[in-house]
């Protein structure tokens, strides 16, 4: 039994691994170590498999993701799953703009369809940590488009760090559009790695109402840095994949949802 919990760990911490790579580019078999108390040849064997399931590429010291080098050429987020789910969250999360808002929009995949769909406004200001999101926004006339400093990640192809949460620092906006990694009663809204958190916050900080996109998949799920309660966000704008089970679990706990409409 013990060898069957400790292969079932193994895999769970695997995973999480693969998710703050995923997030951040890259990692270092000293702090992976520190971060999940084990010792560094057990993550340099973790590193290995994900290696041989041609997930990462190790490095000296550590390990890259396979596919950072054609992301960034390509302007192009790795996590495409749920394509058509976050394309009807998006249409959903459009309805919550207006002529006139300052809106601050995260970065994400979900973020990036809700950008996709910015047009015609007037006298719109948006501020955004996501490169991506710039570009898609940067030819629209109506718009006055911010973007934070901070430190490059390319998965995500965003901003981070201790200067893009300062740009936030006297900020006030009307809205925030949100991406989170997991949703969960317990650990609240949870990320792949912590060097988002103090952005995420000052995002939610600065902005009157937050509106938290996330797909179906994501609630009850925990990834492994967490932000803070679920009371942080305004509103959670999800699929209409959303279980019953999940439906209750918000209604019961007072946490208010918004299920977009298949289109």
């Amino acid at each position: 039994m013990s060898k069957i919990n400790n292969t079932s760990f193994a895999g769970q911490r695997r995973e999480k691994i693969l998710e703050l790579i995923r997030e951040d580019g890259q990692a270092k078999v000293t702090d992976l170590s520190r971060l999940f108390h084990v010792t560094e040849v057990t993550i340099r064997q973790d590193l290995e498999r994900l290696e041989k399931q041609g997930l990462i590429v190790r490095e000296h010291g550590g390990a890259i993701l396979s596919s950072d080098r054609n992301n960034v050429t390509e302007l192009q987020l790795f996590n495409q799953q749920n394509l058509e789910a976050k394309q009807a969250i998006a249409a959903e999360a459009l309805k919550y703009i207006n002529d006139g808002d300052t809106i601050i929009i995260d970065s994400g995949s979900t973020t990036t369809e809700l950008a996709k769909l910015i047009t015609g406004f007037h006298n719109l200001r948006v501020i955004t940590n996501a490169l991506n999101i710039a570009m898609i926004l940067g030819r629209e006339t109506g718009i006055d488009l911010n973007l934070t400093g901070g430190e490059f990640k390319s998965p995500t192809l965003s901003l981070t760090g201790d200067k893009a949460a300062d740009y936030f620092n006297n900020i006030h906006a009307d809205k925030v559009f949100l991406a989170t990694a997991g949703i969960n009663l317990r650990t609240g809204l949870t990320y792949p790695s912590t060097s988002d958190l103090v952005v995420k916050k000052a995002m939610i900080d600065a902005a009157d109402m937050v509106y938290l996109v996330a797909d179906s998949t994501k609630i009850g799920h925990s990834a492994f840095a967490s932000l803070g309660a679920l009371s942080l966000v305004d509103y959670i704008i999800t699929d209409p994949a959303i279980s019953k089970e999940n439906e209750k679990m918000l209604s019961d706990y007072d946490i208010k949802y918004i299920v977009a409409k298949n289109e």
